[in-house]
């Protein structure tokens, strides 16, 4: 277990780098999420392949609550089939065509209130990079979660020079070294041991909570996604249809 125990303690290292070193920058994400939910504004979540699983961590996940959307766009995140048909080679092509972000935000009419949170631990993409400039055109705070040293590291990928780090109001860090894995294993060239579903879980977890807690003091009760697996339940049952209710509603203006 020489491995899996050098991953363990590699990755809850990088936890440990996130309390120490990201607690403000997550401070300065909860006030963006705060006052645009409070507001009755939505904080959209994006990340294409993998990270896109950080935007379906928020949303819909038991003990989420009205005002995030997870802004997940198909093409660029199922490839589960890897060759063949909804295989890998595609979404890595468009997530380096530019002009295929723009098109995503077209499909949404963003009110005065709405936020972002783009997730990337490279940060350099193109359609991550446009994604994030057509945010701020439109006036949105936005908040990043990046790997900070690959970010560095690499050569910007848009025409325009500029990375995720560059455009963002706020950067947390998930703390992952370039290239996200973390275990090097003698006989094998390149690196396992991904770390940044562990770090940005718990990241998106932190801005959650805090986000949740920050509301009720102002007042603004979130509305709870209950556990559905409370079989019998008939109070998680009613919560459930007040959840579906309310973040209908909360969506009113994107297409009004």
């Amino acid at each position: 277990m020489k491995a899996a125990l050098c991953y363990y303690e590699k990755t809850a290292e990088l936890l440990s780098r996130i309390k120490d070193k990201e607690l403000g920058n997550i401070e300065k994400a909860v006030d963006i999420c705060t006052n645009s939910i409070s507001n009755g504004g939505l904080v959209f979540l994006f990340g294409a392949g993998h990270s896109r699983m950080m935007s379906e961590e928020m949303t819909p996940r038991q003990g989420c609550f009205v005002g995030f959307f997870a802004l997940v766009e198909q093409a660029l995140s199922n490839h589960s089939d890897i060759v063949g048909t909804n295989g890998l080679r595609a979404p890595l092509y468009l997530e380096k065509y530019e002009g295929y972000a723009e098109q995503i935000l077209k499909g949404f009419r963003f009110g005065p209130h709405d936020a972002f949170i783009v997730i990337s631990t490279s940060g350099i993409r193109p359609v991550i990079v446009e994604m994030a400039l057509g945010v701020k055109q439109r006036g949105m705070p936005l908040i990043a979660i990046v790997s900070g040293e690959h970010a560095r590291n690499s050569p910007a990928a848009h025409s325009s020079g500029k990375k995720l780090i560059d455009v963002a109001d706020v950067v947390v860090d998930n703390q992952c070294p370039a290239g996200d894995c973390v275990l090097d294993i003698e006989g094998l060239e390149w690196r396992t041991g991904p770390a940044s579903t562990v770090t940005g879980a718990m990241i998106v977890n932190m801005i959650r909570c805090e986000t949740a807690e920050r509301l009720v003091r102002r007042g603004h009760k979130p509305v709870v996604l209950p556990s559905h697996q409370l079989v019998g339940n008939v109070s998680a049952e009613e919560q459930l249809e007040r959840f579906y209710e309310a973040y209908r509603k909360s969506l009113a203006h994107l297409y009004a």
